[in-house]
């Protein structure tokens, strides 16, 4: 399991890197004090998880985590309980209140590994899911067998996903980066740590703030995707 760590405090950063060191099987790549190294380091060594501080100086975590172009499993390190539900709804797999206690690092570390897991023997399972292909999808009492090719929009909810198809958006439970991992990037571009979109879809893109875009899709709905997605999205586009 490789591991960044990013928080500005570095004798915090310095307690982690000791903590972790006692599991097998974890690789610290880098522990990062700023918001500019730390970018750095999770788009070059491509973490498997960020243990991420959230008030920072600059950006928040969650500032930094709309410039995320590679996306690891996402870890809140700090002092501060009042950003639970918001670290959930940005789909962070836990949230460790400083000072860390060796028994929730052990629980944490548990869900990381069950986590990585699952990814890996669904990838052995299947291959990436194509437009073609069909899947089922429950919602309560409401089912649909629906063509991959007519859902336009995932967007996270929390640790569900809404499917945007017709006039239908049903919940499924499943994380976005599941997904992710599941579609075909050839379609489906992850536009945001919120949003896929299907760029069959795709009616009008248009710039947006800090060298962005906002995407409008034939459904309705518009996206924003960040400066840094919107690069990897016209080099995808562009001939």
């Amino acid at each position: 399991m490789k591991v960044v760590i990013i928080d500005d405090e570095r004798l915090a950063r310095q307690e982690l890197r000791s903590m972790l060191g006692q599991f097998p099987g974890i690789e610290i790549l880098a522990d990062c004090g700023d918001t500019k190294s730390a970018l750095e380091a999770v788009q070059t060594l491509k973490p498997d998880v960020a243990f991420l501080d959230i008030q920072m100086p600059g950006k928040t975590g969650f500032e930094l985590l709309d410039e995320f172009v590679h996306m690891p499993q996402i870890v809140f390190v700090t002092a501060h309980d009042e950003y639970a539900i918001r670290a959930f709804d940005v789909n962070a797999l836990d949230y460790l209140l400083k000072p860390v206690q060796p028994d929730r690092l052990a629980d944490t570390v548990r869900k990381l590994r069950d986590r990585m897991q699952e990814s890996a023997q669904q990838t052995e399972r299947s291959d990436a899911l194509g437009e073609s292909d069909q899947v089922f999808v429950k919602d309560g009492e409401r089912c649909w067998f629906v063509k991959l090719s007519d859902v336009r929009l995932f967007e996270s909810e929390g640790n569900y996903v809404r499917l945007y198809f017709g006039t239908n958006k049903p919940l499924i439970l499943r994380s976005l980066n599941y997904l992710d991992e599941r579609l075909s990037p050839k379609v489906f571009f992850r536009a945001s740590r919120k949003h896929i979109i299907n760029l069959n879809w795709v009616e009008k893109i248009e710039s947006w703030f800090n060298g962005g875009l906002l995407v409008k899709l034939r459904g309705g709905e518009q996206v924003e995707i960040s400066r840094r997605q919107a690069v990897k999205l016209k080099e995808l586009m562009s001939l």
